[in-house]
């Protein structure tokens, strides 16, 4: 590579990058549903930033040695409000839950990664890029019954004919993720399990035909779900399948299109050619 394909090569991923950063920092990009697409009779827009729920995650951990080793884990997330600036959306707040009149919406992931035990007891782990991502519209009464897989490899399914009237919104795969396992956090211990730890994940996000007259802004719709939440204790040496639990929240941004890349690109170029021209 000539030195000015570096001065210019370099500067495009410097600003790809912090495109990139800036996309992931905006964690509350406001976004529009119509949820009168699920019985479609009564129209009901309205404006949120985030989506929050619970899970239910099948994993299972292999050490390599003493203090590393991998992982898999399916998870089964559970939507249960949409907010906006930390507060529920007018109309439009509360999904339907068992036994109640209204629907869902649940989530199937899938991945895979390494984790790290640390000389403090905590414990750090990382995705691999891949897996799956799938999220649903459970239309009638949200009575979809849920099957879990044998291990953290498989997937989550819906039993009989209660996911008959299920809709795809949405599909993905896993881009990265981390997170931290800290038994030590106060609010892990016999009596509280609620936290300890948390974890964030970025993965791609392509809605389906249906999916866009859910989600209906903006147009086109965010191509990054971003996913953050906590997790009860759990224990990475233990070699038998474990089932974890937690809450997680659901927010979504944009990677920039390649042609304003492309467009990046071309004016460092030229600032690139000035600077050389400059300099003669």
């Amino acid at each position: 590579m000539n030195t000015l394909s570096k001065q210019v090569c370099l500067p495009v991923l410097f600003v790809a990058g912090a495109f990139l950063s800036a996309s992931a920092s905006a964690a509350f990009n406001d976004f529009t549903v119509e949820e009168g697409v699920i019985d479609g009779t009564t129209a009901n827009d309205f404006t949120a930033d985030r989506i929050v729920g619970g899970y239910d995650e099948v994993a299972n951990f292999t050490l390599s040695d003493a203090t590393s080793g991998t992982f898999s884990v399916s998870i089964l997330w559970t939507a249960g409000q949409y907010l906006d600036d930390e507060l529920p959306v007018a109309g439009g707040s509360f999904l339907g839950g068992p036994g109640d009149t209204g629907y869902g919406m649940y989530a199937f992931f899938q991945g895979d990664g390494d984790f790290v035990i640390n000389a403090d007891g905590t414990t750090d782990f990382a995705f691999d890029a891949g897996g799956s991502f799938g999220l649903y519209i459970d239309e009638i009464d949200a009575l979809t019954t849920y099957v879990a897989p044998a291990t953290g490899a498989g997937l989550w399914t819906t039993s009989g004919t209660s996911g008959d009237d299920d809709e795809l919104l949405a599909t993905g795969a896993l881009i990265d993720g981390a997170g931290t396992l800290d038994p030590t956090l106060s609010t892990c211990g016999t009596s509280g399990v609620i936290n300890c730890g948390s974890f964030g994940a970025t993965s791609s996000f392509l809605l389906t035909a249906f999916g866009s007259t859910y989600f209906t802004g903006p147009d086109p719709f965010y191509n990054l779900a971003f996913e953050a939440g906590q997790f009860n204790n759990f224990d990475v040496t233990d070699p038998t399948t474990q089932r974890i639990n937690g809450s997680m929240d659901v927010v979504f941004s944009r990677v920039p299109e390649p042609s304003t890349l492309a467009l990046i690109g071309l004016g460092l170029l030229g600032l690139s050619r000035v600077g050389k021209r400059n300099k003669v």
